[in-house]
C-alpha cells in the first residue's frame, strides 16, 4: 500500500516523511492511542468527494481521546476541516480512508496515562476493499474472547485493545477464513475483529447492545435508521447466542472499513440459501446510495471535499485546520 504524501500531525499539514516518532514514544511501547476510520466516497456523476459523518466519527474519537485521559484543543470541526484541507491536498478524485490517530508521544519508560503528551495526525489514502469477500464472506466464530469493559473499555478505540482481534483474525485466515465473529465473556455474539454484526430472523432485523463490549460504530448507527425508515423493518438490540447465527436467514457485517459485508457461512455451516440474502443486498444497496451523496434525505450525513463550480464541477479550495 503506498503512503500518502502528506498528513497531518500535531496542527500542520507536513509531508509524510516529517511525521516521524522514536522506537522509544509512550504508545509504541504500550498501546496507548486511539483511532479512528472515515470514508470518502466519490461520485462520478457530480464529479464530488463525499467524506461520510466526518463530525460524527470525529466526536466519537474525540471521546476515546477523553478515555485515555488526552486532552486537545481541536474542536471536532477543526479535525473535519483539517481532514477535508489533507484530502484536497492530495486532489483525491477516488475512494478514500481517512485514520486520525491521537497518541501519547513522550520517549520515556513506565506504564500510565498521566503526566504524559498526546500528539494528534490524520491520513487520507486511496483504500478500496476491507473484507475481499464482500458479497459472501466465510468466517468462523472465534476461541479468543472479546476484550470485556472493565479490561479495555470497547465503546472506544483504543489501540492497544485491538491485539485482541489482531490474535482472533490472524487464526481465522491463517485456517482458511475471511473473517472471524467473537464472543463476550458471557458466551453472546460480540462483534467482528473490527465490525458490528446484525442478523436478520423472522423477519427481525437483530443486533447486539452496547453492553456486549462492541465498539458503538457509527454505520452501524446509520444501518439502523435505514432499516427502521427507508425498509420499514424492526430492528431489536438483544443478546445473540452463537447457535443463533447458525438459524438465522442473513447475517452481516457492519463498519466503515468492512462496509457491509454478507456473512454466508459460520464455521462451515451455510446461513439461509448459502448466498447473500435478499435483505442484505437491498440494505446493501441504500448504503452505498446514501454515502455517495445518492439519497437527498440523508444528504447532509455527506460532507463534500470540493466546492462547486458554476458549470456544475468541482474546484480545490484551501482550508486551514482551526484549533479551538
Amino acid at each position: 500500500m503506498a503512503t500518502p504524501k502528506f498528513v497531518f500531525f500535531n496542527g500542520k499539514v507536513v509531508p509524510y516523511e516529517e511525521a516521524k516518532v522514536g522506537v522509544l514514544t509512550h504508545a509504541l511501547n504500550y498501546g496507548t492511542a486511539v483511532f479512528g476510520g472515515i470514508r470518502g466516497y466519490w461520485n462520478d456523476t457530480e464529479k464530488q468527494l463525499f467524506v461520510f459523518r466526518p463530525l460524527d466519527h470525529y466526536k466519537r474519537f474525540l471521546e476515546s481521546a477523553k478515555l485515555m485521559r488526552m486532552q486537545f484543543a481541536y474542536t471536532r470541526e477543526g479535525l473535519a476541516d483539517a481532514t477535508l484541507d489533507l484530502i484536497r491536498r492530495h486532489d483525491y478524485r477516488q475512494d478514500v480512508y481517512v485514520r486520525p490517530l491521537a497518541f501519547y508521544g513522550d520517549e520515556i519508560i513506565g506504564v500510565r496515562l498521566h503526566n504524559l503528551t498526546p500528539h494528534l495526525s490524520i491520513a487520507a489514502l486511496p483504500f478500496g476493499r476491507y473484507v475481499e469477500n464482500e458479497e459472501g464472506a466465510h468466517v468462523t466464530v472465534s476461541s479468543w474472547t472479546r476484550v470485556d469493559d472493565n479490561v479495555i473499555p470497547s465503546r472506544g478505540k483504543i489501540a492497544g485493545a485491538y491485539v485482541n482481534s489482531a490474535f482472533a483474525k490472524t487464526d481465522a485466515q491463517l485456517a482458511g477464513f475471511d473473517e472471524t465473529i467473537m464472543l463476550s465473556h458471557d458466551g453472546h455474539v460480540s462483534e467482528g475483529s473490527a465490525e458490528n454484526i446484525f442478523m436478520f430472523r423472522n423477519g427481525v432485523f437483530v443486533t447486539p447492545p452496547i453492553t456486549e463490549n462492541i465498539l458503538e460504530g457509527i454505520t452501524r448507527r446509520t444501518m439502523m435508521v435505514l432499516m427502521r425508515d427507508e425498509l420499514n423493518m424492526e430492528v431489536q438490540e438483544r443478546c445473540i447466542d452463537r447457535t443463533e447465527l447458525f438459524l438465522a436467514d442473513e447475517v452481516f457485517y457492519v463498519g466503515t472499513g468492512v462496509q457491509l459485508t454478507a456473512i454466508t457461512k459460520i464455521d462451515y455451516r451455510s446461513i439461509g440459501t448459502g448466498a447473500m440474502g435478499p435483505m442484505t443486498a437491498k440494505l446493501r444497496e441504500l448504503y452505498f446510495n446514501v454515502v455517495r451523496g445518492k439519497v437527498p434525505k440523508y444528504r447532509s450525513w455527506c460532507t463534500p471535499v470540493y466546492a462547486q463550480n458554476g458549470s456544475g464541477g468541482t474546484e480545490k479550495k484551501d482550508l486551514k485546520a482551526v484549533a479551538g
